[in-house]
C-alpha cells in the first residue's frame, strides 16, 4: 500500500497496544492503523487489541481452525499468521460478516440446520466456510468435508454444519453437485 494514500486519521492507537511497527489494516470494513510488536499474532491483534473476541484462540498452533478469519476473501489461520505479514490487508471476521442486524447467510443457516453445539468453533467454521465459497471448488458433499478439514471440531453437529454449508452454497448458486 501506498503510505501516502492511508488514511493516517483513523483514529488514536488502542491503549495497552504493544509499541513497534506501524501497521494498517482495513477490518471489518473500517481502517484500523497500529503499532504492533513485530511478532504479535493478527489473532492477538484481532482479540486483544481490536476486542473482536468473536474469532476464538483454540490449539493457537494452526491445528483447529477455531482461529479461521479472511485475509482478502482468503480463509487462513489468524494464529499463525504474524498482523505485520498482513499490512495494508482487508480482514474479515465473524462480526464483519453479517450486515447489521441481518445475518450472514452462512450465519443464518448454521442457525436453521443447529450447526454446532457449544458454538466455540463456529466463527472459525462459518469464516471457513464462506472462504470455501470464494473459491469455488467445492462440487460435491464430499469436497465440502475435504476443503473443511482444516477446522477439526467434529461434535454432534458436524453433519449439520456440512447442511448448513451446502444451503448457503446453493443460496450463492454455487451449491455442489448432489
Amino acid at each position: 500500500m501506498n503510505p501516502s494514500s492511508r488514511d493516517l486519521g483513523a483514529g488514536p492507537v488502542p491503549a495497552g497496544s504493544p509499541s513497534g511497527v506501524e501497521i494498517t489494516l482495513e477490518v471489518n470494513g473500517v481502517e484500523k492503523r497500529m503499532q504492533v510488536a513485530p511478532w504479535t499474532t493478527l489473532l492477538d491483534l484481532l482479540r486483544e487489541y481490536l476486542a473482536l473476541t468473536g474469532t476464538k484462540k483454540g490449539c493457537d498452533h494452526g491445528q483447529c481452525g477455531a482461529c479461521t478469519v479472511l485475509v482478502n476473501g482468503t480463509r487462513i489461520n489468524s494464529c499463525l499468521t504474524l498482523a505485520v505479514m498482513k499490512d495494508g490487508a482487508k480482514v474479515t471476521t465473524i462480526e464483519g460478516l453479517a450486515s447489521g442486524e441481518t445475518l450472514h447467510p452462512l450465519q443464518q443457516a448454521f442457525l436453521e440446520h443447529d450447526a454446532f453445539q457449544c458454538g466455540y468453533c463456529t466463527p472459525g467454521q462459518i469464516c471457513s466456510a464462506q472462504g470455501l465459497i470464494n473459491e469455488g471448488k467445492a462440487r460435491t458433499l464430499d469436497d465440502i468435508r475435504e476443503l473443511m478439514s482444516g477446522n477439526l471440531c467434529r461434535c454432534g453437529a458436524y453433519t449439520n454444519i456440512l447442511a448448513a454449508i451446502e444451503q448457503a452454497m446453493r443460496a450463492s448458486g454455487k451449491g455442489p453437485a448432489r
